[in-house]
């Protein structure tokens, strides 16, 4: 058997991802494609939880940008989304034979667990795909908060932030020809440089658990497992 670098680790996804060349909503292209890259690393022993992100579907910014609804109520609006997003992910998963739960912040009693850690860490052990949903379970923290704060929880191993992009960049490479990758960063070189790699909260849970993170892309078939194998894909922040 191939040696593992990881045992236990923690993937974010965001829901923009799951778009794919849509304007909105779910491509079961992307969803196909994610559940395969996860099936390799589960294959492989490795224990896998996910947090989905839900801007797909709806965020909070933008019901408060439009007036519609205040911030905290915009960010409840943006929870549900993410369950929406976890049970698509969770089809898509058991299609592919792997077990799973779905462990949500908000209880939703016929549709998903509600999160406690000792239950999580016991799915784990037991080989399932545990997904959390419903981010933190309360407003005015992001999708990569929660995915951090439940590392730390389930003691995982790493955080892997799955992204369109290979790593990390001095500037957006999507928009400046000239932004140079980083392969290895410190978490306070990302504070001192404003690097957008995830929100500070998000970062500072990772920094002051020493817990590292891996910034890579995604739709790249294959990537997840090589990361797992330790091979320097994308960007180490540790």
């Amino acid at each position: 058997m191939e040696a593992l670098k990881y045992k236990r680790v923690l993937l974010k996804l965001s829901g923009e991802s799951l778009m794919g060349d849509k304007q909105y909503g779910i491509d079961p292209a992307i969803l196909e494609q994610y559940a395969s890259e996860v099936k390799t690393v589960v294959d492989m022993g490795v224990e896998v939880a996910i947090v989905i992100g839900g801007g797909n579907i709806f965020r909070g910014v933008q019901g408060v940008q439009g007036g519609v609804v205040d911030r905290a109520q915009g960010d409840y609006m943006g929870m549900l989304a993410t369950v929406i997003n976890s049970m698509a992910l969770q089809g898509a998963l058991e299609k592919h034979g792997i077990k799973t739960r779905l462990l949500s912040a908000i209880k939703m009693e016929q549709i998903c667990e509600p999160f406690i850690r000792r239950r999580a860490i016991r799915h784990l052990e037991k080989g399932r795909v545990v997904i959390f949903g419903a981010g933190t379970g309360n407003p005015y923290f992001t999708t990569d908060t929660a995915a951090s704060l439940r590392a730390v929880e389930i003691e995982a191993n790493l955080v892997l932030k799955g992204t369109r992009v290979d790593g990390i960049y001095t500037a957006d490479p999507e928009k400046d020809p000239t932004a140079t990758k980083y392969d290895e960063l410190t978490f306070s070189e990302v504070y001192k440089q404003g690097l957008n790699v995830m929100d500070l909260t998000a970062i500072t849970l990772c920094q002051e658990n020493k817990l590292p993170l891996v910034v890579f892309d995604m739709n790249k078939a294959g990537n997840f497992k090589r990361v797992m194998m330790g091979e320097k894909i994308g960007t180490l922040v540790k």
